[in-house]
């Protein structure tokens, strides 16, 4: 990529992070609903952090920080570059305001411009801006799922936006079984241009003949489900999840309730009536898992997906859309691989064959977290475009569920 497409790309994905904050009020952006989550106004500090610490700091002949003290705040995990503030008191941070984050990010682009003008990045550290850059895309995407955790507590059911989202009248086009042939193939990153270090060694897979469903699993499906005694059968439920159910007395998907008689969900584009024929989201592993049971079919395994993927065009209802939810599939040619949920894969988030972890504090990037993790494949409605391909590999603990995170079924063929 030359300097001014590099100049281009990343004044315009800093530029959109700081417009997603735009419903917000100040308020909004200080506030942290739980551990897993961070407010608003700290992944804009974050991310800031990322390009000032990975960037500027080895590039700058007479580097200077910003404020110290922002090293702390604002390092995420990176054990390498030294302390962390605790994750789970982000939330306390009413200061620095959200104005003077606003002036951080400001001064540190400006900076970071200049280096890219002045073509004064090597190879190095403009493989760093690069992986800065779709860093700061899933933030973009984490700042959204934040936000809608944080304002699902509210009883004034706040409207991030407020645009309208009609629930849909038409059902989906019947669910089919697509059959794919097995054998040897090719899993992981196969290009030239960016992908993270947990989508490689490409390697070979096995995988035997296989189905998928032709859609994903919708609202209606899966109260179908619920109203079965779903959530009341631990026969169709892990040992583990079967605990966590009834630890937190589980009865629907996050941001369901019983209303008036009738199901609501609560969006981003405030409570609205469920619309049985989108895609169910917001599920964990534990209700992904025990769906696939009821329903007599099971998971896809990562390969399995990764597979098909490559037999579909890498376009859907993404971020680009404006409408961050689900949206019902009319057209029976479009299969939802990409955009609308995550989808759950039975397969433990693991290095593939040959990984290596990378050198430095960037290498605390993924290889660290692969440990009680399941993967997670094609991106959702609050997804940027350009962040998605058919080897993107996401990762969350299997109760996890305040992701835009849903279900396709799979099986070995009849």
């Amino acid at each position: 990529m030359d300097n001014s497409s590099l100049h281009l790309r990343y004044q315009s994905i800093r530029d959109r992070s700081v417009a997603l904050t735009h419903p917000l009020s100040p308020e909004d952006c200080c506030a942290q609903s739980m551990m897993e989550a961070s407010p608003a106004k700290w992944h804009l500090a974050h991310t800031t952090w990322f390009f000032e610490t990975f960037v500027l700091e080895p590039s700058e002949k007479r580097f200077k920080p910003y404020n110290r003290a922002y090293r702390e705040l604002f390092n995420s995990y990176y054990n390498g570059v030294g302390d962390q503030y605790p994750r789970p008191n982000r939330g306390l941070l009413t200061r620095p305001s959200m104005e003077e984050v606003l002036a951080y990010r400001s001064v540190v682009d400006q900076r970071v411009l200049d280096l890219i003008d002045k073509d004064a990045l090597d190879a190095k550290q403009r493989a760093l801006m690069t992986l800065g850059l779709n860093h700061e895309q899933q933030h973009q995407e984490l700042l959204l799922t934040d936000i809608k955790h944080l304002f699902s507590f509210n009883p004034l059911d706040p409207v991030y936006d407020d645009s309208q989202h009609s629930v849909g009248q038409n059902p989906p086009p019947p669910m089919t079984w697509m059959s794919y042939s097995g054998g040897l193939t090719k899993i992981g990153y196969d290009g030239d241009e960016f992908c993270f270090d947990n989508e490689l060694p490409l390697h070979l897979s096995y995988l035997h003949d296989y189905q998928l469903a032709s859609r994903l699993i919708t609202n209606g499906e899966y109260l179908d489900f619920m109203e079965d005694g779903g959530y009341e059968n631990p026969l169709l439920w892990l040992a583990e999840g079967w605990d966590w159910r009834q630890r937190h007395a589980l009865t629907h998907p996050l941001y369901w309730c019983w209303k008036d008689g009738a199901w609501f969900e609560f969006t981003l584009h405030g409570l609205m009536p469920l619309d049985m024929f989108s895609p169910v989201v917001h599920v964990s592993y534990y209700e992904a898992d025990a769906y696939t049971r009821w329903s007599e079919a099971r998971l896809p395994t990562e390969i399995e997906w990764e597979h098909a993927a490559k037999y579909h065009p890498v376009e859907g209802h993404l971020a680009e859309s404006g409408l961050f939810h689900p949206r019902t599939v009319q057209d029976s040619g479009s299969h939802q691989f990409f955009g609308d949920t995550w989808e759950w894969t039975q397969s433990s988030y693991s290095p593939y064959p040959g990984y290596r972890i990378g050198i430095g504090a960037v290498g605390e990037y993924n290889g660290k977290f692969m440990v009680n993790q399941y993967v997670l494949r094609g991106g959702s409605c609050v997804t940027p475009s350009s962040h998605i391909r058919p080897s993107y590999r996401n990762f969350f603990p299997a109760d996890a569920r305040w992701q835009f995170s849903g279900i396709r079924l799979a099986k070995m063929p009849d």
